[in-house]
């Protein structure tokens, strides 16, 4: 086993940067329009007929740039999840 040792000016140098990297990460801006595999991952579905049963119903709400192209709205597919969620006793 390997000891490294650091001095407390160092040490404190080093986390910030490791906090900065992750907020850069994390926070990196999530696209708005998601395919229809990523709706589906999201949603914990298995099946596109129930995400086009969700969309003709208006449950969540989705573009349609060209004919065969259909993306959803992240921000409306965790209303949607919110919406559902149920509080325990």
């Amino acid at each position: 086993m390997q000891v490294i040792c650091l001095e407390e000016e160092a040490f404190y140098a080093l986390v910030e940067q490791v906090v900065a990297r992750l907020k850069e990460r994390n926070g990196q801006e999530k696209d708005k329009w998601i395919s229809d595999e990523e709706a589906m991952r999201l949603l914990n579905i298995k099946s596109k007929t129930t995400l086009q049963k969700l969309r003709d119903e208006g449950k969540i709400r989705f573009s349609q740039p060209q004919k065969k192209i259909i993306l959803y709205d992240r921000d409306s597919v965790e209303t949607y999840l919110e919406r559902n969620a149920r509080n325990p006793f």
